[in-house]
C-alpha cells in the first residue's frame, strides 16, 4: 500500500518543525522530508540541504523537485524522490507553504494537509526566542500569519500555543483518523 504525505502548514513560528519531529519520534512509522533550502546548512532549525541560488535553479530546471516555492527571500524545494518513498509505502511529513497545497493536492494521491495555529503574541515570542531574523522580519512574517490557505484546500486544523505533547496528541489522534502511519507501532506521547 502507498505510503500518505502530511503537508504541514501555518504562520511563521507556529511551530512546525518541532511537532513534525515530535510526531516522527512518537510514531516510527512516519518520516521526515528533507528539503532544499537556499540558505546555509549551517543557520540550524530543521533538518535541510542548503544550496546556493544557482544550484537550486538548475535542480528545478532538471525536474528534481516535486514541488518548489520562494517565500521570505529564499527558495525551498521538496525533492521528486519522495514519489519513489511514497510508492515503498512511506508515510511522510512535509513542511510546506500554503501557495503550493493545490499543486501537492494535485501531484500526490492521498495527499492530506494539517494547519498548526496559535495567537500572534506566541508566534512573536518564539520567533524572537530562534533568533534567525531581525525585528524588521519578525514583523513581515506576523503580518502574513493570518493569510487563508488556498480555495480548494481543507486541512486538519491544531492549535500550537499550549504544551507540544498536547498538540502531538491531536496530531497523531488525526493522522489514526487518516490511518497515516497507524500501521506502525503506535508510539505514544506521555
Amino acid at each position: 500500500m502507498a505510503g500518505k504525505l502530511l503537508g504541514v502548514v501555518g504562520p511563521s513560528g507556529v511551530g512546525k518543525d518541532s511537532v513534525m519531529q515530535a510526531v516522527a519520534e512518537a510514531r516510527p512509522g512516519i518520516a521526515l522530508v528533507r528539503r532544499v533550502i537556499t540558505r546555509p546548512t549551517e543557520a540550524g532549525g530543521e533538518d535541510f540541504e542548503g544550496t546556493t541560488e544557482a544550484d537550486f535553479a538548475a535542480r528545478a530546471a532538471a525536474g528534481e523537485f516535486l514541488l518548489s516555492w520562494q517565500a521570505h527571500g529564499l527558495h525551498y524545494g521538496v525533492p521528486r524522490a519522495v514519489l519513489d518513498q511514497l510508492a515503498a509505502g512511506q508515510h511522510l511529513l512535509v513542511n510546506l507553504s500554503r501557495a503550493v497545497l493545490p499543486e501537492a493536492q494535485r501531484r500526490v494521491p492521498g495527499f492530506a494537509c494539517l494547519l498548526l495555529s496559535a495567537p500572534l503574541p506566541v508566534l512573536a515570542e518564539r520567533l524572537a526566542a530562534r533568533g534567525r531574523e531581525d525585528a524588521a522580519e519578525i514583523e513581515r512574517r506576523l503580518a502574513r500569519a493570518g493569510f487563508a490557505l488556498p480555495e480548494g484546500v481543507v486541512p486538519h486544523e491544531v492549535d500550537n500555543s499550549g504544551a507540544l505533547d498536547d498538540t502531538v496528541r491531536a496530531v497523531l489522534q488525526i493522522l489514526d483518523a487518516q490511518q497515516i502511519g497507524a500501521d506502525a507501532d503506535m508510539g505514544h506521547v506521555k
